[in-house]
C-alpha cells in the first residue's frame, strides 16, 4: 500500500484534476500550480505504471478513457480526506479558504436559506460553496457517500450527525374556488373524496401524505405525480386536485393554503453533516449557520434519529 501511495499520489492528483477540468491540461496544470509539460508527464507516469490507457486525443482537447473516469472519481475523496488530515495536524488549514459542498431541499429555493448563504459570502469571501439541490433521501445519500459535506435535511437523516434548526408546517392547498377555500382549518378526513396531486413514492412527503391518510381512514387517490412543489402548486391552481405541501407564504394566485386540524401535521427541518471529515471552511458555514437560526443549544455530536427518509 505504502510503495503505490508514495508513487503514484501526484499522478493521481493530476488525473483528478484533468478530470474536473474536463480534459483541458492548461486548465488542470494551472489549478494545480505546475507547468503543463509537468502535468502531461504525470498523466503518462501514470498510464505506464497501471499499464492503462488513460487519454484519449482530440485535438488540443484530451478525453479521459471510460478506466481514468473511473479511477478519477474513486480517488478523489481518499485525496480530499488526505489533505484534510495532514493540514490538521499541521495547523495548515484557513478556515477562511476552501470549499464546501452544501446541499438544502427543493422547497427552500427561495427565501431564508439563500438570504443566508449571501450573508456568509460577504463576510467570508474566500470560502467558495457549492450548491445542489434535492429531496431529502438524495441529500442523506451524498451526504454518506461523501458528495456533501453539509446540508440541511428534511427530514432527519439516518445514521447522520444532525441537528434540528426549524420545522416545516404541512397545510393543504386547493384552488380559490374550492367549497374548502373558505375554512380556516381542515380536518384530513374532508378530503377523503378529494383527487390529489403528489410526489413520486421515493419522497417523504408523499410517503407522510400516504401514511396520514391512511389513518385518517382511506388511501388517497393520487392522479398525479409531480416531482416540483412549484409545479404541483401550479397544477392545484389549476383545478386538477389538492395537495399537502409545506406552508409557502408566497402563495401564487389562484391558491388557498388551510392548516390542518391537529398538531402532527409537520415536518423538523435538520442541519447535517456529511461522513467525512470536517474540513474548517465546512465548520465555518454550519457555526454560521446555527448561530443564526438559533440552534446552539442542541448539541449536534449527539442529534442522530431512526426516521425514515
Amino acid at each position: 500500500m505504502d510503495q503505490w501511495t508514495n508513487r503514484l499520489a501526484p499522478q493521481l492528483r493530476a488525473l483528478v484534476e484533468l478530470a474536473a477540468c474536463n480534459g483541458h491540461m492548461t486548465q488542470a496544470a494551472a489549478a494545480l500550480g505546475v507547468p503543463q509539460s509537468s502535468m502531461s508527464r504525470r498523466i503518462h507516469a501514470l498510464e505506464v505504471e497501471l499499464h492503462v490507457p488513460l487519454l484519449i486525443h482530440d485535438g488540443r482537447i484530451v478525453r479521459l478513457t471510460a478506466a481514468a473516469e473511473r479511477l478519477a472519481q474513486q480517488v478523489r475523496e481518499p485525496l480530499r480526506q488526505l489533505d484534510l488530515a495532514i493540514d490538521d495536524v499541521t495547523g495548515e488549514a484557513d478556515p477562511d479558504q476552501g470549499t464546501v459542498r452544501f446541499g438544502f431541499p427543493l422547497t427552500m429555493g427561495s427565501g431564508r436559506v439563500p438570504d443566508l448563504l449571501a450573508e456568509f459570502r460577504h463576510h467570508h469571501p474566500g470560502i467558495k460553496v457549492l450548491l445542489k439541490q434535492a429531496h431529502g433521501s438524495a441529500l442523506s445519500a451524498d451526504l454518506l457517500a461523501g458528495d456533501l459535506d453539509l446540508a440541511v435535511v428534511i427530514p432527519a437523516p439516518e445514521r447522520l450527525r444532525h441537528v434540528r434548526i426549524g420545522t416545516q408546517q404541512i397545510h393543504v392547498a386547493v384552488p380559490d374556488d374550492h367549497p374548502l377555500a373558505a375554512l380556516k382549518h381542515v380536518r384530513l378526513a374532508d378530503l377523503k373524496n378529494e383527487t390529489f396531486i403528489a410526489n413520486p413514492p421515493s419522497y417523504n412527503l408523499r410517503q407522510l401524505t400516504e401514511t396520514w391518510c391512511r389513518e385518517a381512514g382511506y388511501t388517497p387517490d393520487i392522479a398525479f405525480e409531480v416531482t416540483e412543489f412549484a409545479t404541483i402548486r401550479e397544477l392545484v391552481s389549476r383545478g386538477l386536485g389538492i395537495a399537502l405541501l409545506p406552508h409557502d407564504e408566497r402563495i401564487p394566485p389562484g391558491l388557498s393554503e388551510l392548516p390542518l386540524t391537529g398538531s402532527r401535521y409537520h415536518r423538523d427541518i435538520t442541519l447535517a453533516w456529511g461522513a467525512t471529515t470536517e474540513a474548517p471552511s465546512t465548520r465555518r458555514l454550519s457555526s454560521f449557520l446555527l448561530h443564526r437560526l438559533g440552534s446552539r443549544d442542541v448539541p449536534a455530536s449527539t442529534a442522530y434519529s431512526r426516521a425514515g427518509r
